[in-house]
């Protein structure tokens, strides 16, 4: 065979070849289209969507939880302790010194731990918190006024009994308190520090601002009860007080009791004859015995009654004194400030009703001399 003659047949065999290779490919591969079909590509959009929501809220987590996690580890941390408290009260702008009745000893206290604790000793812990706010108030009052109009300088600011306001050192409520201390001061010292800094004023004074435990369903005017007629100690009704545990009292005493009491002497009970007037808070102006004639907080203060809102019987050999009320009726019920609290009645609100015309004012724009100090 020729030479010339071979070699273009192994060409067109090679042709042939190489068809059939490219036929058999397409065939194992399928038809290749652009357009593929919908369910393709909504399953791809649903996948690529429900990965980017998933980074969305998860990362967003990762990042916010640790910080949730300290916020509510610090709140729990105030909750504890009474004396996490008593930092948060901050620097008090002065200390008060309180002369003390037993040991007759110096305690000098910053403010606003002072009046904490007189909050805690004159006050039920129980109360709602809202009435502790405005006994607070009248607290912190008290204690400015008596500063800022002291005569000697030399003594003592103040002393820790009723003729000021009741003071006991933290050994001490906590011996009364028991194992209720840290929940107890923990929830007085909030309200102290709701009310931090701030006094009661009337014309940009600090008012003499008096409290006692619980009226007779009315307050005093300060003039039927004291000398002088105060603007904003007016006679308010006080209703909230009337189931209170301290509302009514009794007290029996013979004739020869009461003689020695008053220092006189009064007639055989049957013929002892009593008149009784009474002041506009409804409680005894004078007590006429015989042709003797006594005021009601006289009468209160000697026999030692609870208040000067009381009544008379006759029985047997001995007259028997019933009273309304417990104190002397001026200023602020502290029973009643707790029913007005009761009834949702804010702090601000209680201190108004109970302090006629009075403001709430900055201790430190009142009286920046003794912040000075």
């Amino acid at each position: 065979m020729r030479k010339d003659n071979i070699i273009p047949k192994i060409r067109k065999k090679r042709k042939k070849r190489q068809a059939q290779s490219v036929q058999l490919l397409q065939k194992n591969r399928g038809p290749v289209s652009l357009n593929k079909s919908p369910a393709s590509w909504k399953a791809s959009t649903i996948l690529f969507l429900s990965c980017l929501v998933t980074l969305i809220l998860v990362i967003p987590t990762l990042i916010v939880v640790p910080f949730m996690s300290n916020a509510d580890d610090e709140g729990k941390v105030v909750e504890k302790s009474g004396e996490d408290v008593e930092i948060a009260m901050g620097d008090s702008p002065f200390a008060v010194e309180v002369m003390r009745a037993n040991s007759e000893q110096v305690e000098k206290v910053p403010l606003e731990t002072y009046v904490s604790r007189v909050v805690a000793s004159e006050t039920p812990a129980e109360f709602d918190v809202e009435a502790l706010k405005a006994q607070a108030l009248a607290a912190r009052t008290f204690i400015v006024n008596r500063l800022l109009h002291q005569g000697n300088a030399d003594n003592p600011d103040v002393t820790d009994t009723t003729s000021d306001q009741v003071y006991h050192n933290e050994q001490e409520l906590r011996k009364t308190m028991g194992s209720d201390y840290d929940e107890e001061m923990t929830k007085i010292k909030k309200a102290v520090t709701a009310t931090k800094g701030d006094i009661l004023t009337y014309k940009n004074n600090p008012i003499t601002a008096a409290y006692f435990s619980t009226s007779n369903g009315y307050t005093e005017n300060s003039e039927d009860y004291w000398e002088n007629k105060v603007p904003y100690l007016r006679s308010v009704k006080s209703p909230w007080d009337k189931d209170t545990q301290k509302f009514m009292d009794q007290k029996v005493l013979t004739i020869n009791e009461m003689e020695e009491s008053l220092g006189t002497d009064l007639p055989s009970l049957d013929q002892l004859s009593m008149e009784i007037t009474r002041t506009e808070g409804q409680r005894v102006d004078r007590l006429k015995i015989g042709e003797k004639s006594y005021s009601g907080r006289k009468i209160r203060e000697e026999l030692g009654l609870r208040s000067s809102d009381f009544s008379i019987e006759k029985k047997n050999d001995h007259l028997i004194f019933t009273t309304k009320g417990f104190g002397h009726g001026i200023g602020m019920s502290q029973f009643g400030a707790n029913g007005m609290a009761k009834e949702g009645k804010t702090y601000k609100e209680i201190v108004k009703h109970y302090y006629q015309g009075v403001e709430i004012s900055s201790v430190s724009d009142i009286a920046p001399k003794l912040v000075a100090k």
